[in-house]
């Protein structure tokens, strides 16, 4: 009898353990089911906040692997220097400054800049002429052709240019012609935003844009004057001490003795 009540003990006790142990598992599963519930929102409404910034602001190959690189840093910082290593494309930014140059400076070579003057060749005699003044070397289109190309040496072409181009517009009797070159002109030549602007001072331009509200021929006399004893006073002395005119003296020269 005192086995039956041993075994009847240890039975209920089994039972009453795996009972305890299937109640044990069902909790922590329906715990980890309610766990699962929980967190799966947070991680899709992270997913949506990501996808939404990535919708409304579009990143770049180079700003994305700047943005890994960096960390935690702001999408939309700004250097100006490539050592700052922020988060912004700097080679993409400096690339489309450089394609902004080079077309630049295509520009300026396809339409910006006119061809030289048709003349002929000069002679010894007119070649001698222009060491004598400013004015000679100017007074003929080989003299202005040959200081014209000096000035490309030194950058400041765009002196002759604006000279010449005032030449043009005196020449015009159009209204509507001299209006168009007038505009043309100050685009181009007294604009400080133009790559080819020449230096002229606070009055001279006070005077061209009161003169541009009615443009004529003479708008821009005063700045063409300037510009004259500009180059008179400081790029004609080294013109003749360049190569470019000893060069050509010495091949007429030549020339000369040979005939």
């Amino acid at each position: 009898m005192w086995r039956q009540v041993v075994l009847y003990f240890r039975t209920h006790s089994y039972h009453a353990d795996n009972c305890q142990a299937k109640e044990n598992l069902q909790n922590e599963d329906e715990a980890d089911i309610k766990a699962a519930q929980i967190f799966k929102p947070m991680g899709s409404e992270r997913t949506e906040i990501r996808k939404r910034q990535m919708a409304t602001t579009p990143e770049t190959p180079g700003a994305a692997q700047a943005q890994l690189s960096t960390g935690n840093r702001g999408s939309n910082a700004c250097c100006f220097c490539w050592c700052c290593c922020c988060s912004c494309s700097c080679l993409t930014v400096r690339n489309q400054e450089e394609e902004r140059a080079r077309r630049t400076s295509h520009e300026l070579q396809a339409e910006g800049i006119p061809n030289c003057e048709e003349s002929p060749a000069p002679t010894l005699e007119e070649v001698n002429a222009w060491a004598q003044s400013f004015d000679k070397l100017m007074l003929t289109p080989a003299g202005r052709n040959a200081f014209r190309e000096f000035l490309r040496t030194e950058f400041s072409e765009e002196n002759m240019l604006f000279w010449m181009a005032c030449e043009e517009l005196k020449q015009e009797s159009n209204k509507s012609v001299i209006e168009e070159k007038a505009r043309l002109i100050y685009e181009d030549y007294i604009s400080i935003l133009s790559p080819k602007e020449v230096s002229l001072d606070s009055r001279v331009r006070e005077v061209i844009n009161r003169n541009m509200l009615e443009p004529s021929q003479h708008t821009f006399d005063d700045a063409q004057l300037q510009i004259y004893t500009l180059m008179h006073r400081d790029s004609y002395p080294r013109f003749m001490n360049s190569a470019i005119y000893k060069d050509l003296l010495q091949s007429l020269s030549e020339k000369s003795t040979e005939a």
